[in-house]
């Protein structure tokens, strides 16, 4: 049996994951059956290719080459989330992008898209990168999923809406190949999700323009906004703000124990956990409450936080 969990953010919860990687090698006992670290995803900061949330911040190349270092040596794989869907021909060039792509190349990490034109060009470009359907794609069709499902992708993120869709999930020719995401935050049936992922995609492309020309010098907020008036209708989405004992009421959440005693034994075995914008402490309820064992998560949250305290990731008293 496995629960192969894909973890928010090396970059921005870099040392947060790292100490976790390290906390599931000491302490197996604390977890739950079968659960590995299947990847780490996000972006290196400014990534134009980047998608599903906005990420600002600027990452040197030492930076990049150090993270790689640390998660690859650990056999843990980077999955960039390269799901912008609004890139056009000319953003394929990206110096920063290709840079990191470059630095990645090694068999090991991965990539999630949702442009084609992104996809053609990664398939040609860097081969070795082992491709993700994203969950941004919308794909709420039966016959569409699995045909999605048969093509040349090493993983298909589902449409949470169909989270308890069984019907649907049972018609699925290869479960261990699709991906749940298990805490999404976002209203089930959203009806301007895709909207905002576009939105998004237009900001990470301002966001990452303006770093390449003027690096951490502030943006002009007021001739974005006057340029990109679509932009502010998501500004202030409260679904982001979501902790998560609010996500747990929503429709599409997952619960754990339905991992293991539904889901699993289904055949899937891809589990996403959301949080790249998250906080630390709201983070580390998400791993407790996912991957430890119910009758340990005490033991293991206490130990876990002097962990991370001790690697500098958060202060407490003890």
């Amino acid at each position: 049996m496995k629960a192969r969990f894909h973890l928010p953010d090396f970059a921005g919860h870099f040392k947060f994951n790292l100490v976790f990687a390290e906390f599931l090698k000491r302490y197996p006992e604390y977890f739950r059956e079968g659960v590995e670290i299947a990847s780490v995803y996000g972006v290196f900061p400014p990534s134009m290719w980047n998608g599903g949330r906005t990420q600002t911040g600027i990452c040197d190349t030492e930076a990049v080459k150090g993270i790689l270092k640390a998660f690859n040596d650990r056999g843990i794989p980077l999955r960039f989330t390269f799901t912008n869907p609004m890139l056009e021909e000319q953003h394929l060039a990206d110096p920063f992008c290709n840079m990191v792509m470059k630095l990645a190349d090694n068999g090991l990490n991965e990539v999630i898209v949702l442009s084609p034109l992104l996809e053609a060009y990664i398939r040609d470009k860097y081969p070795r990168f082992k491709i993700t359907s994203s969950t941004c794609k919308r794909i709420t069709d039966a016959a569409q999923l699995c045909s999605e499902v048969e093509k040349d992708y090493h993983i298909v993120v589902i449409d949470y809406d169909l989270n308890h869709d069984f019907e649907t999930l049972k018609k699925i020719p290869d479960k261990k190949k699709c991906e749940l995401l298990v805490n999404a935050c976002c209203n089930p049936g959203c009806p301007t999700r895709s909207e905002h992922y576009k939105a998004i995609g237009t900001q990470q492309i301002i966001y990452a323009e303006h770093v390449r020309k003027h690096g951490d010098a502030p943006l002009d907020m007021e001739k974005i906004q006057r340029e990109h008036p679509d932009i502010l209708c998501f500004d202030n989405c409260p679904c982001a703000e979501r902790n998560l004992f609010e996500i747990t009421g929503l429709k599409n959440h997952i619960s754990p124990d339905e991992i293991w005693n539904t889901y699993i034994p289904m055949g899937f075995e891809q589990f996403k956990i959301e949080g790249r914008t998250a906080g630390t402490l709201n983070l580390m309820e998400h791993y407790m409450y996912y991957m430890i064992r119910p009758e340990c998560k005490d033991r293991a949250r206490f130990e876990f936080m002097k962990w991370l305290a001790r690697n500098g990731v958060i202060r407490i008293d003890e």
